[in-house]
Order: C-alpha cells, then sequence, then structure tokens
C-alpha cells in the first residue's frame, strides 16, 4: 500500500490561509506552514485537523495552535494534545478568548503536568458522584467548587482541579471524597460556629485547633461513616504519614463521643506553644474564618427572616377549630429530648406545648439553622408580622428564568446541559443553561369543547387501549403449548421429508402481556406552533390522556423551547407522579407558544428522567412542527447533529426514541436524526389527535 506524500510548504500555506481567513485579517501563515511542511504527512494530515476544528470555535485559537502545535507535539501523546486543545476550546466558552489563548500558549506547563494526570483524577470528572455522596449527608445542600486549596465556606467545598499524592487514579478519587467528608464533618459537627466564637484567631492557634480538631472530626466519621473512615485510614497507610507519638496520644483522648468542637478550642489554647501542628494530610485542607464569617452573616439574616415568614404562614394555615385548642396568642418554644442530637435538625417547634408539624422546606431551614447557631432562637420562634422583614431576604437564591439577560449569572439555579459541535467532534461543557418554568393553567372550555367534539373517538380509544391492558400474546414455535402451530408443522414435516430431523417446537401457547412501560411526551412549543397546530397538540394530549388513563402506563407530559443556549426551558405540564386531574388539563389548556426549537438539551434530560423510573420500556415520543432551530448559531447542521447526538445518547441508555412531526420536510432530515423506522409524518394537521393515539397504541405494543 503506497503511503501518501507529504503536502508541500506552499500548499500547507494556502491550506491554512482557508482555515484561518487570512484574507479578512493580517496573520502570517508562512513560518508555521514551514514547520508543518516538515512533518510525515500522516502528521501533517492529523494537525491540519485539529487547526480546522479549533478555528471552528475561534480563528485566533486556530492560528495559535498552528503556531504552536508541531512542538506542543513533540511533548505530548496524542491523547494529550487533544485534552490540551479541548481544555483550551472549553475555556473559550466559558471565559472568552483571552483565557484560552493562555492555555495555548501555556503547552509546557500542560506537558509537564500530564504524568500527574495520568495517575491522578480531575475534580470535574467525579462532580457528578461528589455531588450525589453529598445529597446523601445530612445537613444543609452543599455545592462544589475548584480551589487551589482544600476548604469550605460553610456552603461550598472547595477542591484542587486536579488531585494527584498518590499513583492511581482510584485512589486520588478516593482522596476528594474524604476530603469532601471532613469539610462537611466541620459543618456538620459544630467546628465553624465554635471557631467562629472566637475573639480573636492568629495564625499559630489556627493551625493548632486544626490539627486537632481533624482527629476529633476523623472519630466522628469513624461512628457516623464507618466504611469511608476505612477508605481514610487505607489513604493515611498510602501516603506514609503517622503520628508523633503525643499525638496518638491526643487522638486517643480527642475520640470520646462526649468531646466537641469547644473542648478543642480549649485544649488549642492550653497548648499554644508547648504542642508542634503536625503536618496536615493531603486530605485535611485548611480554615478560612473570614470566608465562613462572611458567607454565614448574609445566611443567617436570609434564614431568620425565612423561618419566621414561614411560621406566619403556618398559623394563618390552622384550621378556625384547631386555633380555638390554642391560646388568644400562640406561645411557639423549642424543645429538644435528652438523646437528640442538635446538628441533625432532630429538635422540635412546639405550639402551646404540641408538636407543631413542619414542611420540608421548614425542617431544611431549621436544620441549617442549627448548624450555624446549634440552637433556635427565642426571636426566632415570633411569626414575622406585616414590615417586619426585608423582602429581599426572602427571594431564592436561584434565579427566574428572565434573569439570564441580566450578565453573567444565566447559570445560578439551572440544570447545565452538554451540547455537541459537530465541528469540533467534541461536547461544549455545561454549554446550556436549563430550567423548569411553570405553565400557567387556563380553566376554560378548551378541554370539554375537545371532550364532546370527539367524544366517539375518545370512546373507541378508550376499548382499544383498555383490551391492551388484557391482551394475551400467542407464542410460536413452542415445546409445550395448547395448540397446534400449523406452520411450524408444515415446516418439521417438509424438513422430514427431506432427511432433515424434525423439530419439536410444533405448538402455540397463550402469555398474559405484562405491560411495564414509561413514556414522556415531549411537546413542541416554539413560536411555529402557533395556531392550529397548537391546538392540534393540545388536542391530541387531551385524547392521549383520556385513553392512557384506562391503560395504566406511567406516562408525563413536558413541553420545550427556548431562545439561546442560556434560556432552555421545559415546561411540565403532567409529572409521572402527578394524577390526570382539573390542574393538568388547565395545564393543557394553557400550552402557549414561546421561543425556538432547540432540542439537545430537553432531549438528555427527559431521557435522565427516564433512566431514574423503574420500568421495562422507557419511551421518549416527541411532537414536532419542524427541524431543530435557533438564532444563535443552533439552526442548521449544527442543531441536527446536537439533536442527533442526544438520541444516540438516550438510545444507549435504554431509551427509546420517536417523532411525530406534521413538517412536510421531515422526510429530508428525520432519517438522519431518529432512523428510518423511528418516526412518522402526519400530513394533515387536523389528524394529527388520532394519529397520535394510534401511533403510541403500535409502539408500545
Amino acid at each position: 500500500m503506497a503511503h501518501p506524500s507529504p503536502l508541500s510548504e506552499d500548499a500547507i500555506r494556502q491550506r491554512l490561509d482557508r482555515l484561518l481567513e487570512v484574507e479578512f485579517s493580517f496573520r502570517d501563515t508562512s513560518l508555521p506552514a514551514a514547520a508543518i511542511a516538515r512533518l510525515p504527512a500522516t502528521q501533517q494530515a492529523w494537525l491540519l485537523e485539529w487547526v480546522q476544528r479549533v478555528a471552528s470555535t475561534h480563528v485566533e485559537l486556530g492560528y495559535q495552535l498552528a503556531c504552536k502545535g508541531v512542538e506542543a507535539s513533540r511533548l505530548m501523546s496524542a491523547e494529550s494534545f487533544a485534552e490540551w486543545l479541548y481544555h483550551a476550546m472549553d475555556r473559550y466558552d466559558a471565559e472568552g478568548l483571552r483565557p484560552a489563548l493562555l492555555v495555548l500558549e501555556h503547552y509546557p506547563e500542560f506537558a509537564a503536568e500530564q504524568q500527574a494526570r495520568r495517575q491522578g483524577a480531575l475534580l470535574r470528572n467525579h462532580e457528578g458522584v461528589l455531588n450525589r455522596f453529598l445529597q446523601g449527608l445530612s445537613g444543609r445542600p452543599l455545592k462544589l467548587a475548584e480551589a487551589e486549596v482544600i476548604f469550605t465556606d460553610s456552603e461550598t467545598l472547595y477542591l484542587p482541579t486536579l488531585q494527584s499524592l498518590l499513583p492511581t487514579p482510584q485512589q486520588n478519587f478516593e482522596l476528594y471524597k474524604v476530603s469532601c467528608a471532613l469539610l462537611w464533618a466541620q459543618i456538620r459537627f459544630g467546628t465553624l460556629r465554635a471557631l467562629l466564637r472566637e475573639p480573636s484567631i492568629e495564625e499559630p492557634f489556627l493551625q493548632l485547633f486544626h490539627a486537632l480538631e481533624s482527629l476529633r472530626l476523623e472519630a466522628c466519621l469513624e461512628r457516623e461513616l464507618p466504611g469511608l473512615h476505612r477508605s481514610l485510614l487505607q489513604l493515611e497507610q498510602a501516603l506514609g504519614s503517622t503520628l508523633p507519638e503525643p499525638w496518638e496520644v491526643l487522638r486517643k483522648g480527642l475520640s470520646a463521643p462526649d468531646v466537641d468542637a469547644s473542648d478543642v478550642i480549649r485544649m488549642a489554647h492550653q497548648n499554644l506553644g508547648q504542642l508542634s501542628p503536625y503536618p496536615a494530610r493531603g486530605y485535611q485542607g485548611t480554615l478560612k474564618p473570614e470566608r465562613v464569617r462572611s458567607c454565614m452573616e448574609h445566611r443567617v439574616q436570609r434564614e431568620k427572616a425565612r423561618f419566621r415568614v414561614g411560621l406566619n404562614t403556618l398559623l394563618e394555615d390552622l384550621k378556625p377549630a384547631d386555633r380555638a385548642e390554642a391560646a388568644e396568642t400562640p406561645r411557639l418554644h423549642a424543645s429538644q429530648g435528652e438523646d437528640q442530637d442538635v446538628f441533625s435538625g432532630e429538635i422540635e417547634i412546639l405550639l402551646d406545648d404540641m408538636p407543631l408539624p413542619l414542611p420540608e422546606a421548614m425542617q431544611s431551614l431549621k436544620r441549617s439553622i442549627l448548624l450555624d447557631l446549634g440552637e433556635i432562637p427565642d426571636d426566632y420562634l415570633q411569626p414575622a408580622g406585616p414590615g417586619e422583614y426585608d423582602p429581599s431576604l426572602l427571594q431564592d437564591e436561584s434565579r427566574d428564568a428572565d434573569d439570564v439577560w441580566h450578565g453573567s449569572y444565566h447559570e445560578e439555579g439551572a440544570w447545565l446541559y452538554d451540547e455537541w459541535d459537530f465541528q469540533r467532534s467534541h461536547y461544549r461543557r455545561n454549554w446550556c443553561a436549563m430550567r423548569e418554568r411553570q405553565i400557567t393553567p387556563v380553566y376554560d372550555d378548551f378541554v370539554n369543547n375537545t371532550l364532546q367534539r370527539h367524544h366517539g373517538l375518545i370512546k373507541h380509544l378508550r376499548k382499544t387501549f383498555e383490551a391492551l391492558r388484557h391482551e394475551n400474546r400467542r407464542l410460536k414455535r413452542q415445546r409445550e403449548g395448547e395448540d397446534v402451530d400449523l406452520d411450524a408443522l408444515v415446516e418439521a414435516l417438509s424438513n422430514a421429508h427431506l432427511g432433515f430431523e424434525m423439530s419439536d417446537r410444533l405448538l402455540t401457547r397463550m402469555q398474559r402481556n405484562e405491560r411495564n412501560i414509561a413514556v414522556i411526551f415531549m411537546v413542541d412549543m416554539s413560536g411555529s406552533t402557533k395556531g392550529w397546530i397548537n391546538d392540534a397538540e393540545r388536542e391530541s394530549l387531551i385524547l392521549l390522556c383520556e385513553a392512557l388513563e384506562s391503560l395504566g402506563d406511567r406516562y408525563a407530559i413536558y413541553g420545550f423551547s427556548g431562545m439561546t443556549r442560556k434560556r432552555c426551558e421545559l415546561f411540565p405540564v403532567k409529572r409521572f407522579d402527578e394524577t390526570y386531574d382539573d390542574e393538568v388539563k388547565a395545564r393543557i389548556s394553557g400550552i402557549r407558544p414561546q421561543d425556538y426549537t432547540r432540542m439537545g438539551f430537553a432531549i438528555r434530560h427527559l431521557s435522565a428522567l427516564l433512566r431514574e423510573t423503574e420500568a421495562r420500556t422507557r419511551i421518549l415520543i416527541t411532537l414536532s412542527d419542524g427541524k431543530p432551530d435557533d438564532y444563535d448559531g443552533y439552526r442548521g447542521q449544527y442543531g441536527i447533529e446536537d439533536t442527533r447526538r442526544a438520541l444516540v445518547e438516550a438510545r444507549r441508555s435504554g431509551v427509546h426514541p420517536y417523532c411525530i412531526t406534521i413538517d412536510e420536510q421531515a422526510r429530508d432530515y428525520l432519517p438522519h436524526l431518529y432512523g428510518p423506522a423511528a418516526y412518522s409524518v402526519v400530513d394533515d394537521v387536523r389528524s394529527l389527535p388520532l394519529k397520535v393515539s394510534d401511533i403510541y397504541r403500535r409502539l408500545t405494543t
């Protein structure tokens, strides 16, 4: 097989000029072309392909790669080279051109880090697992963020971008996990609360207190999370860290269950200047009391206001009969049993000596207040009156979807989803900010009119769907059964006549068709559905719900729309755990056209919801009137390729996607998106309600 010939310097320069739009700039491609021309043909093609992919993000990034790529490729493996460029493009997406250029400029440092990266663990690769781990721990919800040192401000756990102290990725992941647990323990077991009570905190005292307190917290973890504590001991051994003899004695004393952070404060004062703190181990991090104080000051005021307003709402909602039994002025106080744990929130709020049941949001507030203060102060138990609080303190930390236009905060309070960039052949990380927005229920005559107009069809659909519940399947070619399979018998006799052995699978038997299906209907709410299409979609949903109620399948309905990657929106119409009641009917009636048809984020989010649902068969059915589209560059091949990638991800995870569309041009792109047998085109929008129900019946039988 002949090897390809290397490109000449002039041919490379011409190609770079085209890729980097040199006619519109002052870039000089002669030097990078000369360097690339000295490479073998296969390496030339490889590097030029990377220049093209990076230039699709920004031509200046592509130019810098052309200038530095030859030298960088000598310092890195192909895998590391790709990671370097993906990191630069991710930085461009998140922070802009200048930070991305710095990543390309510092390629020697990146190459030097590769050995550490190969044996280490990257925080971004483990965020999902660590977040789920934190969700399982008691106390307030916690967030993760990257920082150069390990610490917490009481709301966020800061961890290094790369953990590489130990020789294997698994061990370094365990370091992350143990660090998370110790930072959580600082919040859970009163470390931060006790520390902030100190009038002045000098660095020598802080270091000694942290060393002593770490031993106490490790003992707390041994009692609360013994499995994790075993991992901690293994990491200690792997790190080769041993405590000096005096510290081993202190460890035993600090392990007693009745020792708290205040005791450790006193011990640190007593031993200051006499006991040197041992070197912190790689998972312990540091204490930053000023960061904690700043974070706590705002939170304490906010949670006090919310708690008092919540108490006022609870008292207002008490029934008159209940209020008659209470005193004229309700008397609230907090009660803690002898064996109850303050930090777990096991303190009851009593109304006139009777337990006051708190909703989950108030319970969460109570737990957070106890973590900060160790008690529920009396002034927290005074229900808020008119004008007694600052309304700004009651605002949720998560922003409304309308706030995405107000600066760089569009990611706060949103689900973040990757998006596939076909030109890069790579994902844009956390590119789409998605929120759920509520549909305003409309209590009009739409549902009743639909039920009356399609009365006969609904009756027919109910009978058809009801029959599916009790449908039996006839299994053919069985060894045991109730009847003869004539086709199998004829085939067996023919084989015997030809001298072959007869099959013993000659019978049929009936098998009960047990349905175990979960389905989500993903409804296009883009602006192009205005008019007939919107009416037909809503009628289709009414007919489906009426029929599905008789079938018993689990189903949910979500609308989707958006405007640019910053405002991707899902509209819950009916969740899996909701019943088909007047509220859901009013939401269906309230479905209205919104903005554009960005589809990838919706497929990814709803596929995740389906994966969390216990079912043998999971189906995602899209009702749409056109191809993926958005005005920020999503239209055309970019949107189609991202949607296709999202559908591939869904299939790999066990979700079966299907599309029902009224777009007459859909046959040009739907086979590429869904495959040749996973879509239907409805030519007449007025027949959509009947078609949707018929297609669902065929899909699930």
